[in-house]
């Protein structure tokens, strides 16, 4: 169907990979580096928190977050963001994709830097304004998402467009990696220049006064990467596709990708013209019989793997120290728990998260995103029964390094799985007036999955205990195989052709009787 595309989507589509595209992949991908951080680097210092806020005299254990302050704490953020990713996801279809950009960005350093400067002494006053402006860094982090898969994919080839969208994902890996050496480092260095004594030994005194600019650091570190990429955003300019199909500027476009691609392109307004009537909005009969059982498909899978993924994530530290690869927080200060916890993190995300995006960016348009995602959410489902069933056995002593092997796969698994997938697909699927609302949709339906794990967890490994809530998150893993038949394979194919509007091109020039001539013949870069 290329005759029948515009030429300037046309261009892009058959282009070769160039710097344009590592450029698009680093500047999106920061976001996402940003985003990781600021979401997981919470996990490292609740710990430190409950010390130093909620310390209770002659207690034989440090003091620890109450589950309703730890609950808010940790999931805050993820309500930023279901709200983030609606609202930008929305406004990206209304006033573009560049112009929303640059408000997510500076939205989440000033709120990276706020969160850290949490204002008061009293506990209540402290978490409630880190509760606060997280819920803010949230609703930015929740911009980028659909921003970022949109832009990527409206700007990369048909061949390769898959692991250009997973790269940007990718980025996580290395903020969540980022996010464990900062704590190492920052805590090693504190504790090295103010020793403290073990809790069991002093209670007092094993928390120093300094320990409270601890987490302060490691919260506002996450503001560094996404002001070094404020310049490179605002100059990139908008994709051709928002401009060519929603703004119906071909001329624009056309001059916009002649310089990124560095070839005369025609602008082509006529065939805009004729495709007007073909626009249908979100809330209609059309958009529900071609794309209803899509968006219910990228819904609820991503809706179930983050169920999964971010109990997982945020409470390593909790099974970790279950099964005692963390010692008891007894026998250690404020700062040796905190290194401890990020130590045991950065291990995770080194030998299991990481390599798992890279993975899927390797293999993702070889193998396609239906293989990758249902191959993932089997085997994220396989490994989460073999920590369940025979739990006890994971908990004596000499098997405590295979229960963290096997858990570390689930994490492998997620993430050259669903976790990636999930985040490409919805970017790909809808017409380009509606991708990025959709994604946005998609993503907020994943971190309202979020919330669930983040709160749910809590409150059931406190009532039914790790074992069965295991369980539980082995069966979510199996619902989500069941609903990635939902979702359609969209390896090797033009944005157009798979969400049906080169189609809507064809048929308007059918009925308009239009010639197709040497006017829509391709450009080869």
């Amino acid at each position: 169907m290329a005759k029948d595309q515009l030429q300037v989507l046309n261009a892009l589509d058959v282009a070769k990979t160039q710097w344009y595209h590592f450029t698009a992949i680093i500047i999106a991908g920061m976001g996402f580096f940003t985003d990781a951080y600021d979401l997981f680097c919470i996990s490292l210092v609740t710990k430190l928190l409950g010390r130093i806020y909620y310390h209770k005299e002659g207690a034989a254990t440090p003091g620890t977050l109450p589950s309703n302050v730890s609950a808010a704490v940790n999931g805050v953020a993820f309500c930023g963001t279901l709200t983030g990713q609606l609202f930008f996801g929305w406004l990206g279809d209304k006033m573009g994709r560049k112009r929303v950009y640059g408000m997510t960005l500076l939205l989440m350093v000033i709120c990276s830097v706020a969160s850290a400067l949490s204002f008061g002494r009293e506990p209540k006053s402290v978490m409630a304004t880190l509760c606060f402006f997280r819920f803010w860094l949230g609703f930015g982090i929740g911009g980028d998402y659909p921003l970022s898969a949109t832009i990527m994919s409206e700007y990369a080839n048909k061949k390769t467009r898959g692991a250009f969208i997973a790269a940007v994902f990718a980025m996580q890996g290395f903020g969540i990696l980022a996010g464990g050496m900062v704590a190492i480092i920052v805590s090693a260095a504190f504790k090295a220049k103010y020793p403290a004594p073990t809790y069991e030994m002093d209670a007092n005194g094993s928390t120093v006064p300094e320990a409270d600019y601890v987490w302060r650091i490691i919260l506002m570190f996450g503001a560094l990467p996404a002001l070094l990429t404020y310049y490179w955003r605002m100059k990139m300019p908008e994709t051709a596709r928002y401009t060519a199909l929603v703004a119906k500027n071909a001329k624009q476009a056309a001059a916009d990708m002649s310089k990124v691609l560095q070839v005369d392109l025609e602008a082509e307004q006529e065939k805009l013209e004729q495709n007007k009537a073909s626009d249908f909005g979100l809330f209609t009969n059309q958009f529900l019989l071609r794309h209803g059982l899509h968006l219910l498909g990228t819904t609820s899978t991503w809706f179930l793997l983050d169920i999964a993924f971010y109990s997982q994530n945020l409470f390593q530290k909790d099974i970790f120290s279950a099964i005692g690869w963390i010692p008891r927080a007894k026998t250690m200060n404020a700062l040796e728990e905190v290194y401890k916890i990020a130590r045991a993190q950065t291990l995770i995300a080194l030998c299991s998260t990481a390599p798992g995006y890279w993975f899927t960016v390797a293999l993702i348009d070889k193998m396609g995103r239906f293989k990758i995602q249902m191959m993932g959410f089997f085997f994220m489902t396989l490994f989460m029964f073999a920590l369940a069933i025979p739990y006890h056995h994971w908990t004596l002593p000499d098997n405590r390094i295979g229960f963290v092997i096997v858990y570390s796969f689930t994490f492998f698994f997620a993430n050259f799985g669903p976790n990636a997938t999930t985040f490409v697909v919805p970017a790909e699927i809808f017409p380009a007036r509606l991708r990025s609302t959709c994604h946005g949709i998609s993503a907020a339906s994943g971190k309202a999955g979020a919330i669930v794990g983040a709160f749910g967890f809590l409150y059931a490994a406190d009532g039914i205990g790790v074992k069965n809530t295991l369980i539980i998150l082995g069966v979510i893993n199996f619902l989500g195989m069941l609903f990635t038949l939902l979702v359609p394979e969209s390896k090797g194919k033009s944005l157009e052709e798979i969400s049906g509007e080169a189609e809507q091109e064809h048929g308007t020039e059918a009925q308009s009787g239009k010639q197709s001539g040497n006017d829509n013949q391709s450009v080869q870069v």
